[in-house]
């Protein structure tokens, strides 16, 4: 739901978000789960072999593509794009923060993949663990470079908020299959992770898909690369299980998502008020101000 909260940042009443929290993690998530880590129905009935470690495309897929439905409905943070629909950049609120955050959720991602090994004895599933770690590692440091250097190239600064969502591509582009690739190529899997998510948030700019912080680039753009990326080392994985996997969660998450979003809308509508918005929804929605110190009195 993380994935889900950044992508509709601001502009969201929080009762309408938490109400959709219920049905993600009690229907549409656990859903697309069984179908996918439990081996039966939609898999099982064609033999497609689907392959997914961690969840790049059960977890990272899922939560992107809720999101998309959710901001498709929300539209726009108001003065993101300018008359002539060009996009304009609304700055962050606390870069240290962001960067904190960013290296608590690469720390966190040591047990998000190590763990999915779903045990740990003996030293051929230890060494396993340890694969797992080193090349979580080194596809986040692979990102976090690519998203740097492409920035600099493009936007002739090195932006930090690219880089950040570099490291983190880095991260769910090799959580399909983390366990497999050598060193070498988890980083570049993790590189080419952190190219596409420049790409992806210049695109969906374009396309007038406000996403605050990226995630939808990040964990839907991406996630849908590192399905198809454990082609690269898995050669149990086929192209048509992958493709199958990857579009039985979108289609599915996609669909359960709008229609939930659309009743909730219509139940209690979705989007704060413009003055809210322009205010900060901390005190309209929580009571109280998320940064005090700031505050005129």
């Amino acid at each position: 739901m993380s994935i889900v909260s950044g992508a509709v940042a601001e502009r969201m009443k929080l009762w309408a978000f938490l109400a959709f929290a219920v049905v993600m993690t009690g229907l549409i998530y656990p859903m697309e789960g069984s179908w996918t880590w439990n081996g039966d129905a939609v898999f099982g009935l064609f033999e497609l072999n689907y392959s997914d470690y961690a969840g790049s495309g059960i977890v990272h897929l899922a939560g992107a593509t809720a999101a998309l439905a959710g901001v498709i409905l929300l539209g726009p943070r108001k003065g993101k794009y300018s008359s002539t629909g060009a996009p304009q950049a609304i700055p962050g609120a606390n870069l240290p923060l962001a960067t904190l955050g960013t290296f608590i959720l690469w720390m966190g991602w040591f047990g998000f993949n190590g763990g999915s090994t779903l045990k740990l004895g003996g030293i051929g599933v230890a060494n396993e663990v340890a694969n797992v770690f080193l090349n979580t590692n080194a596809a986040a440091a692979g990102g976090l470079i690519a998203a740097l250097l492409v920035a600099r190239v493009m936007f002739g600064k090195a932006d930090l908020t690219m880089a950040l969502n570099g490291a983190l591509a880095g991260l769910v582009a090799i959580t399909a299959e983390p366990a497999d690739p050598t060193p070498l190529l988890a980083t570049i899997i993790g590189a080419v992770g952190g190219t596409i998510v420049v790409f992806s948030i210049l695109t969906l700019d374009k396309l007038k898909i406000d996403d605050p912080v990226g995630a939808i680039s990040v964990h839907g753009t991406v996630g849908i690369f590192g399905i198809f990326a454990v082609l690269l080392s898995d050669p149990d994985a086929t192209f048509m299980g992958q493709l199958v996997g990857m579009l039985v969660i979108f289609v599915w998450v996609f669909s359960a998502s709008l229609v939930t979003w659309l009743a909730i809308k219509a139940i209690m509508g979705l989007r704060v008020t413009e003055e809210e918005e322009a205010d900060g929804v901390d005190m309209s929605e929580c009571g109280m101000e998320a940064y005090p110190e700031f505050v005129n009195q």
